[in-house]
């Protein structure tokens, strides 16, 4: 900038150059020093405009100088704030999300814990609000002993015993029983056990409103040990939603709810433990739900609910010692029991489809001594001839003994009790088909018959005396070549042997004794009994026809430690007056 441009520059706005659309910063820095070569004294209007064009040039060259350390300063913060800004993004974020899903946003795996109580017990009082006032009390008086043993005229009948009839005269009173309900029809209909009303002469039905009515009994099952009762009510009554009990899964947690001890209106919780139970004695209708919520005596008829607050058992026993609550109870499933009621309310009783055999389910030592390709299907290990003076369906059919039958109307069949709940319940009367597997000349031949289902008979009253208790082992040496490795002792059949124990046409090696510490000894049916006992005869092993003792042990050299073993094992049962057979299948150890 020249001399006399400058003096020019006094009073007036001096053009500056800056880049277009940028803002103009700038740091002003005071100091007590001076620029080199600045007259501050001189006060001239030329020595003004030296002063100022000085500080100016100053001022440029400390910009220039210090600009790019506040570049360098400024990128750095900037980063440090976009960091910043990142991280305050990503907590409002989760506080967001967590208020959303309502959750807390701190502690997120401490408080739903300490809240799902809470939530629980919510949810239990809202399924036992809903669920009470369709659940009922039930209290039953029978008759004594005396009164069921009067003749019609009203006299005791006599007795042989002079004593006995002196306390027979002394009055006794009736008995008085509890037990639970729930109602399953507005117009009076409750579902119940059968042993709650058993034998009663009175039957009195308490509602959750206090009002109380007489009931009546319309049916039972014996196989289920259901019983439907109803009451006449002057209006509709509340109903329990029936669920669906193959769906529950273990674990589920479920309500019990009835009248243990005459308390009623009773509510219990706890979780299924067990699925398809069997108890003993072993029926095949009664295949129960296990749990562990609190059942006792007073409680059985009454529901088993789920956390929708459906019906899905039916509170029928406890496993105990004590005749009271030990941890374990069982509801017959509310699939079997809606079953039986809607049969008994449209028919009066239960008709059940019937075949006429009995039956083992195919394990895996069975599927592989067989060479089945899985371990599924119902074995044939007996087929009645005849029942009620008539061919029952089996016999028409032409089934065997050791058929296995794999599909019934197209259906796969999956066990033994699979097979006998699919004809159960199918309609009496109602053509079925059946694919089975026959054994012949060592391979299976797959065939196809149809057959009409008969009415199932009421179940035969098995006797204690049709099982033998294997006696203790002896310390006497036992014979050899009799398959000691499996802790049985043999013997071939005589004809005095056959003849003692109904054992015409039966082929194979008798049972005279089982070692309590032996292999077979660990074996067990169904409902508990060992599942060979003296008397027993092995007619077959691993598909094997066994006619002498060299047989069996020739079979049993070959096999060695993990190895299938299938027995056919054929027994009279008194109960039904002819041989029959079972299957024991097992690895060899």
């Amino acid at each position: 900038m020249s001399s006399s441009s400058a003096q020019d520059l006094e009073g007036l706005a001096i053009p500056f150059n800056f880049a277009p659309d940028q803002p103009f910063r700038y740091t002003l820095i005071l100091s007590t020093r001076a620029p080199d070569s600045i007259n501050l004294v001189d006060d001239t209007p030329s020595a003004r405009l030296q002063v100022f064009s000085k500080v100016v040039g100053f001022m440029n060259e400390f910009l220039k100088e210090t600009g790019r350390v506040d570049e360098q300063t400024i990128l750095r913060k900037l980063r440090l704030w976009i960091v910043a800004l990142a991280i305050a993004c990503l907590l409002a974020g989760m506080g967001i999300g967590a208020m959303l899903s309502g959750r807390p946003t701190t502690a997120q795996n401490q408080v739903p814990i300490a809240r799902a109580p809470e939530a629980l017990s919510a949810s239990f009082a809202e399924i036992a609000r809903r669920v009470e006032p369709a659940v009922v009390n039930i209290e039953t008086i029978t008759a004594s002993q005396d009164e069921m043993d009067k003749s019609e005229e009203g006299r005791l009948r006599p007795s042989d015993n002079p004593l006995l009839d002196m306390f027979r005269r002394q009055t006794r009173r009736p008995t008085r029983g509890v037990g639970s309900g729930f109602i399953v029809s507005p117009k009076g209909y409750i579902l119940t056990n059968e042993h709650v009303i058993e034998n009663a002469s009175r039957i009195t039905v308490g509602l959750q409103t206090g009002e109380k009515f007489r009931g009546r009994v319309v049916g039972v099952d014996d196989e289920t040990d259901v019983a439907v009762i109803k009451i006449d009510p002057p209006r509709d009554l509340p109903t329990v939603t029936m669920g669906d009990s193959n769906s529950s899964q273990v674990g589920d947690w479920v309500l019990a709810i009835g009248s243990p001890f005459g308390l009623d209106q009773t509510v219990t919780a706890g979780i299924i433990s067990k699925k398809e139970r069997e108890t003993y004695p072993f029926n095949s209708f009664q295949r129960f739900l296990q749990t562990d919520a609190a059942i006792n005596r007073g409680n059985s008829g009454g529901p088993l609910v789920n956390m929708r607050g459906e019906v899905i058992g039916v509170n029928s026993q406890i496993a105990t010692s004590t005749g009271d609550y030990n941890g374990i109870g069982f509801a017959l499933p509310a699939n079997e029991a809606d079953f039986v009621y809607r049969q008994i309310a449209t028919q009066g009783k239960v008709r059940r489809g019937y075949l006429g055999i009995t039956l083992d389910s195919v394990k895996e030592e069975f599927a592989r001594v067989y060479e089945l390709a899985e371990a599924k299907g119902a074995i044939v290990t007996g087929v009645q001839p005849s029942n009620e003076g008539q061919p029952t369906p089996a016999a028409k059919a032409g089934i065997q003994v050791n058929d296995v039958i794999v599909e019934f109307n197209g259906q796969q069949v999956a066990s033994a009790q699979d097979l006998i709940q699919k004809v159960a319940g199918t309609p009496v009367g109602q053509s079925a088909s059946l694919t089975l597997l026959r054994d012949g000349e060592g391979k299976l031949e797959k065939r196809s018959v149809t057959v009409v289902l008969a009415e199932r008979p009421p179940a035969p009253a098995f006797r204690d005396s049709d099982t033998t208790t294997p006696k203790p082992g002896g310390n006497e040496p036992q014979p050899k070549g009799n398959g000691l490795r499996l802790g049985v002792t043999l013997g071939e059949l005589t004809q005095q042997i056959i003849t003692e124990k109904n054992l015409t046409g039966v082929r194979g090696l008798y049972v005279k004794d089982v070692d309590p510490n032996g292999l077979i000894a660990e074996l067990r049916l169904a409902g508990g009994q060992p599942a060979l006992s003296e008397g027993d005869v092995i007619t077959r092993i691993n598909r094997i026809p066994i006619g002498s003792l060299a047989e069996f042990e020739r079979v049993l050299k070959g096999l060695k430690s993990g190895d299938p073993i299938v027995l056919h094992v054929s027994t009279y049962s008194r109960a039904v007056d002819s041989v029959v057979q079972r299957i024991l299948q097992f690895t060899y150890q």
